[in-house]
């Protein structure tokens, strides 16, 4: 059975497991505040080239949201996503679970736009009834988004710039930020998220790491909540064995490894295309990373789902259904022949 389900569907890259067992038996302190945690923390703020920001581990992509934006935020503000937005759909609501509603926007393609942000919190601010609402305190984006898109270079100073301007914070999501990065129609960097966001987060579950996800305060703008540690904890997410953690970010940013394994989910992704197009699949839009969105009649959905795992994603109409495939970190080229041996031509 081949799948294409997911980017978290194998393990840890074996250079990961490998640090893990040689480092097994080192007695170290808890809570983040061993060597390992602290080594992988200059590493990453070296290659975000902010030498004056703070590093955090926390373990899966859903706690990080909803940690950094509640801690962030004001008991009366929310947070301004996309509507397609990963904390508006796919995170069961575990933002509105600590008080903060998800103040929703247009998307296109996934994403949103600079202009439509500053109409909306333009609107906010005139509304002689504003003290009424949730006030707008944080805005939120992913990048990669949930439909595998990226803002450009220009779009995310846009969107900086207006967070700037209404003196709030801008937020990304990065669990698939390696994807991004690698993605060869991108002019995005970790320097420029670095200076354009107020906080983000280095994916590593989704990229390589058995768990765990790397939050960066780049000491811009409001910079790290009050006492964040102790926040984390009364959350129920810091990690007494930190370590786990900081050994695995250590390993992802020595020699590059991170961007290494990154590059091959693209490298994986574009062939995966070739075969959809040569086939003559249609897809529900263009995606530069590693998920890509194929548009499927329902008997041939349901043929290829006997030989291989992928993801629904929505109905294109009443006989039609939009999957979705992902590459990931540990795809191979073989995985990608033996399915285009599975796809049959299409008229």
């Amino acid at each position: 059975m081949l799948s294409f389900e997911s980017d978290y569907i194998q393990g840890a890259h074996p250079e990961i497991l490998k640090r893990l067992l040689e480092t097994n038996m080192e007695p170290v302190s808890g809570y983040g505040s061993d060597p390992y945690c602290e080594s992988a923390g200059r590493k990453i703020l070296d290659a975000c080239e902010c030498s004056q920001g703070d590093v955090f581990f926390l373990v899966g992509g859903t706690q990080t949201n909803q940690i950094v934006i509640d801690t962030m935020l004001k008991p009366y503000e929310g947070v301004v996503a996309a509507v397609t937005g990963h904390v508006s759909v796919h995170e069961a609501g575990a933002i509105e679970y600590t008080g903060h509603k998800v103040l929703e926007i247009p998307e296109r393609q996934g994403k949103i736009c600079a202009g439509e942000l500053e109409a909306y919190l333009e609107g906010f601010w005139q509304d002689e009834n504003h003290e009424h609402m949730v006030f707008p305190g944080m805005v939120y984006i992913s990048h990669p988004t949930e439909y595998g898109t990226l803002y450009s270079k220009e779009e995310l100073t846009g969107i900086s710039r207006v967070c700037k301007k209404y003196n709030i914070p801008l937020y990304m999501d990065g669990a698939r930020l390696g994807y991004g990065l690698m993605s060869r129609d991108t002019d995005v960097t970790l320097p420029l998220i670095a200076r354009c966001c107020d906080a983000f987060y280095i994916g590593g579950t989704k990229v390589g790491a058995l768990c765990g996800e790397a939050v960066v305060f780049p000491g811009q703008g409001k910079g790290i909540p009050s006492h964040f540690l102790t926040m984390v904890k009364q959350h129920g997410a810091l990690l007494a064995k930190g370590r786990l953690l900081g050994i695995q970010f250590d390993t992802l940013f020595t020699d590059d490894l991170y961007f290494k394994i990154s590059r091959n989910a693209i490298e994986m992704a574009e062939l995966l295309k070739e075969c959809f197009r040569e086939k003559g699949y249609a897809f529900y839009l263009e995606s530069p990373t590693n998920q890509q969105f194929v548009i499927l009649e329902d008997t041939e959905l349901e043929r290829l789902k006997k030989h291989v795992a992928f993801s629904f994603w929505e109905k294109a109409d009443h006989t039609h259904t939009v999957v979705r495939f992902a590459t990931s970190w540990a795809t191979a080229e073989a995985d990608i022949k033996a399915l285009k041996g599975l796809l049959k031509e299409q008229t």
